[in-house]
């Protein structure tokens, strides 16, 4: 399980991101690069990390189904992916 101060941080950064998306937009297609540098670095969608959506553990992300393999190996033994079955783990 990740800390909740980290996922905590996780959700600041894409409120910010969200934020500043059509201002980072209107920036990059005027040229204006000094001013895209003065906006929040967490503001860039580049440091968004992904997460598990059960367990927030940042490693081993399977963006397909939106969780981590050791969780994605566990539902899938459980029955709970439909059209996975086990092979050799």
């Amino acid at each position: 399980m990740a800390k909740e101060s980290m996922k905590a941080r996780e959700v600041k950064r894409q409120k910010l991101v969200k934020k500043y998306a059509e201002k980072r937009e209107a920036l990059k297609q005027a040229g204006d690069w000094e001013a895209l540098q003065k906006l929040p670095k967490n503001s860039s969608p580049v440091r968004l990390h992904n997460r598990c959506k059960l367990t927030g553990r940042p490693k081993g992300y399977m963006r397909q189904f939106g969780v981590s393999r050791v969780m994605f190996r566990e539902l899938a033994n459980n029955g709970l992916i439909p059209g996975v079955r086990k092979a050799s783990w």
